[in-house]
């Protein structure tokens, strides 16, 4: 059963926001998404939630242009996003991919100047303002007291910090996160995430491959849930996120309540008869 729903009132125009029309993904000849429709409304904050191997990765590289797609068109405000120049897309739309490779010997400060890029050209080289954008991104990531000491040095959580941090440099309307949370202890996950809130208040468009499903449920406006390379529900949480949702997609029978202090679907999971038993 596919569930959609209309995306929340406020959450901005998705004319021009990042669309996919019709849009199949392959790795190998071999689909991966297949036929996807889908709006990213400027100003929401979006979680892309399904099982492994749903595609939620595939699509999002899809909205950052670093895959084609086989048949269909992502276009950005309207414009096919293939057609515009790189600059000109990553003045706009700012990804952070899973388990990016950091350069041998660079510092934290350094790591991060690297999102200032898409902004300079022959006629605009190093500005007072980028050096407020990069002290801005390492504040709101607490690395303030970490920038001129190599990125090598840091633990995988600080280091993955050090990515957001440059990924904020950017100072894009649209960032995309893939699966963000990975390496960070449990108080860090949700720094993040108020930290993607606070963004979103602010009128910045994220979008976020999330795995915990009350995290998104909590933090997102919009959910888009994949199964199996296709779209099976998209809409607000409080509206899609139902037990039958969750047993459909993920194969977990559960209940679905409001968080005691927010208010948002809070999952409690069943205990799970083990196969063997």
């Amino acid at each position: 059963m596919t569930t959609k729903s209309a995306v929340r009132e406020g959450a901005g125009s998705a004319t021009t926001g990042l669309s996919a029309r019709g849009v199949t993904l392959s790795y190998n000849g071999a689909p991966v998404v297949r036929d996807v429709s889908v709006d990213l409304p400027t100003g929401g904050l979006t979680a892309i939630i399904g099982p492994n191997g749903s595609g939620k990765s595939t699509l999002l590289k899809a909205f950052a242009r670093v895959l084609k797609p086989d048949t269909g068109t992502i276009t950005l405000g309207g414009a096919d996003v293939h057609a515009l120049r790189g600059k000109q897309f990553a003045r706009q739309v700012a990804l952070l991919p899973q388990n990016p490779q950091t350069p041998p010997g660079i510092t934290v400060r350094a790591l991060v100047q690297r999102g200032r890029h898409p902004h300079h050209t022959l006629l605009r080289q190093w500005t007072p303002d980028d050096d407020h954008r990069i002290a801005e991104a390492l504040a709101h990531t607490g690395l303030t007291d970490h920038a001129d000491i190599p990125a090598a040095a840091l633990s995988g959580g600080q280091r993955q910090r050090a990515w957001i941090a440059m990924t904020l440099a950017q100072d894009t309307q649209h960032i995309l996160l893939d699966e963000p949370t990975t390496y960070l202890d449990i108080a860090h996950q949700y720094d993040l995430l108020e930290l993607c809130a606070q963004l979103h208040r602010q009128g910045r468009t994220i979008t976020a491959v999330l795995h915990d499903l009350n995290q998104a449920a909590h933090y997102a406006t919009q959910l888009i849930v994949l199964k199996d390379g296709r779209i099976h529900a998209e809409g607000p949480p409080a509206e899609i996120l139902t037990p039958g949702l969750v047993s459909e997609v993920f194969g977990l029978t559960c209940d679905i309540i409001a968080h005691p202090h927010l208010g948002t679907p809070h999952l409690i999971p069943h205990p799970q008869p083990r196969a063997d038993s």
